[in-house]
């Protein structure tokens, strides 16, 4: 398989740990995003969004968004499973992960951010709008979760939300959030960041982090 991704992108971060936990290898391949290298004409024929991840597989076949790429992994390599048994914690577990996935992380990427800047907003503005994202989406998560058993997320082991939490809590770091309001989410990340699988996706244990 070949994944095409960037160190610090949140959603190639969240598949580099689903990976990892299945035990499965890819080749890692880089597309700056900073210097655009995700609209080069090669890239964009493979992925015409223009965005990463994007998954090859061993066949050819090609897989973009994150999300859908993880529930591919864990539908063709079931062990270990990234989704609750019962049926109402898939059901949770697959809206904590969309809450991040579509609700925060959207609105404070790359993409997002250099738009403000293009229509004029000072550095100290695009920097509080993406905080605020952050900060706002997190303190939903941090709701949701509230009465669930950990230490991760849904439960003992992780699941898809614990593969969208840590890079999200990793980006509001970024912006300046103080995370320390949302015990819960911290609870989780340190759960998943003491295993291999996480620690090894992290964005500075990449080859083409900076």
């Amino acid at each position: 398989m070949k994944l095409h991704g960037y160190f610090r992108s949140s959603a190639a971060y969240r598949v580099r740990i689903a990976l990892n936990l299945k035990g499965l290898s890819a080749e890692h391949l880089p597309h700056h995003l900073r210097k655009g290298e995700q609209t080069a004409p090669d890239y964009l024929a493979l992925n015409p969004q223009g965005l990463v991840p994007t998954l090859e597989d061993d066949s050819g076949a090609v897989l973009t968004q994150s999300l859908a790429i993880i529930e591919w992994l864990d539908e063709t390599h079931p062990t270990p499973p990234l989704l609750p048994l019962d049926a109402q914690q898939r059901a949770r577990a697959r809206a904590f992960a969309l809450a991040i996935a579509c609700d925060i992380h959207p609105v404070q990427n790359l993409k997002v951010l250099a738009r403000l800047r293009q229509l004029g907003l000072p550095e100290e503005k695009v920097t509080e709008w993406a905080a605020w994202a952050n900060r706002e989406g997190l303190a939903a998560c941090e709701r949701l979760i509230a009465r669930e058993p950990g230490p991760f997320c849904f439960g003992e082991v992780p699941t898809i939300a614990d593969l969208c939490l840590v890079p999200q809590l990793a980006n509001a770091r970024r912006f300046g959030v103080d995370v320390s309001a949302f015990p819960r989410l911290l609870q989780a990340e340190a759960a998943a960041k003491a295993m291999p699988a996480f620690a090894d996706a992290a964005p500075d244990r990449q080859s083409d982090a900076e």
